[in-house]
């Protein structure tokens, strides 16, 4: 059963200097009305070449099956503007069902404002309410060095790199990080 994803204003203790922009910022569960702003912000990130693995094949139908019948999918707004979203899901079937994974993107230009700490944490939260155990991240790449740093800060550590994962635009191949992350203190225990 999907969790529903409460609206509600970000609520957690931000870094000095972010209240500001934060305090305007809505978290909310994505409609389908968000569909096409959340295209133009998924295409415009993968076109970075940096972090996302998506070419050419976004379109509303990807949307629509990818992100808005995720488990989860969040979008954080500013006067209506989606500048970043979220979506999780179960990483395995069966046996692996306890294991979450999710995917991030923050606009450009909304960037170091703790609008992606916020998706993060709000994913976080998330997932833990729906049951999950722990959460995964199979292909952060090695040079997405502020989605790693927040990963790490929040709790999430390395649980594996692999080598010439992603072909990034300018760098050629480069590694990619498994990163994961408990989601319960008691959980998965060997």
């Amino acid at each position: 059963m999907p969790h529903t994803i409460a609206s509600h204003r970000h609520r957690r203790p931000l870094r000095p200097g972010k209240a500001g922009r934060m305090r305007s910022i809505e978290l909310r569960a994505a409609a389908p009305a968000d569909a096409p702003a959340m295209l133009v912000l998924l295409q415009s990130a993968a076109r970075e070449g940096d972090t996302l693995p998506f070419l050419d094949e976004l379109d509303a139908d990807f949307i629509a099956s990818q992100w808005l019948r995720a488990t989860g999918c969040a979008v954080a707004c500013r006067g209506g503007v989606v500048l970043g979203m979220y979506r999780y899901g179960t990483i395995m079937p069966g046996r692996g069902s306890h294991i979450c994974t999710g995917t991030f993107v923050v606009s450009r230009h909304a960037r170091g404002q703790g609008i992606g700490r916020a998706l993060v944490a709000h994913c976080i939260d998330a997932a833990t309410a729906s049951g999950y155990q722990a959460m995964q991240f199979n292909q952060v790449v090695s040079t997405n060095t502020a989605a790693l740093s927040l990963y790490r800060s929040l709790g999430f550590t390395e649980a594996g790199c692999i080598p010439d994962a992603f072909r990034h635009d300018r760098l050629g191949y480069v590694p990619a990080y498994i990163m994961y992350r408990r989601l319960f203190q008691d959980a998965v225990q060997a």
